[in-house]
């Protein structure tokens, strides 16, 4: 996925590097997702390859390097995921839900329109865990909450 031009900044100088070592040698050219999208994958892993048409789109999949915590300055190999575009998409719903929300709503605050919700009123859920119901979390700076465990009868 393309990089917005007011991140740019945000990401390394090497970022290229990385991405291509994520992508190609950790992952070799497959997509890593294995359940971070909300979606079941066969096998447990999802079966897009790189240059490939994707298994249940059809399209070419170009795999993506997704960052899980959303911040581009975290280039940690365990915060980092290989992904094809549908599972990126997927993963950074929740994220792009909220940072739409803001854009708009300074766009309307920019044109004189006053505000309803405070951002403390913006919740954002991540697509489930296998396992897991779906938790709202609140604003992007929100820590992970871990699955509960399941009660045994």
């Amino acid at each position: 996925m393309p990089i917005r031009p007011e991140n740019v900044a945000r990401y390394p100088e090497n970022w290229p590097e990385i991405s291509t070592r994520i992508r190609f040698e950790r992952a070799g050219g497959r997509c890593e997702c294995s359940g971070q999208c909300g979606l079941e994958h066969s096998g447990g892993r999802c079966l897009a390859l790189h240059g490939q048409p994707h298994p249940d789109t059809g399209s070419e999949v170009l795999l993506t390097t997704a960052h899980l915590n959303h911040t581009p300055e975290d280039v940690r190999d365990e915060v980092l995921l290989a992904v094809c575009q549908r599972c990126h998409l997927r993963i950074d719903h929740g994220h792009h839900k909220v940072t739409r929300s803001i854009t708009l709503a300074a766009r309307a605050a920019a044109a004189g329109q006053l505000r309803l919700l405070g951002d403390d009123d913006l919740v954002r859920i991540e697509p489930p865990t296998p396992g897991c119901p779906p938790i709202p979390r609140p604003s992007p700076a929100a820590a992970q909450l871990p699955c509960p465990e399941p009660e045994t009868p």
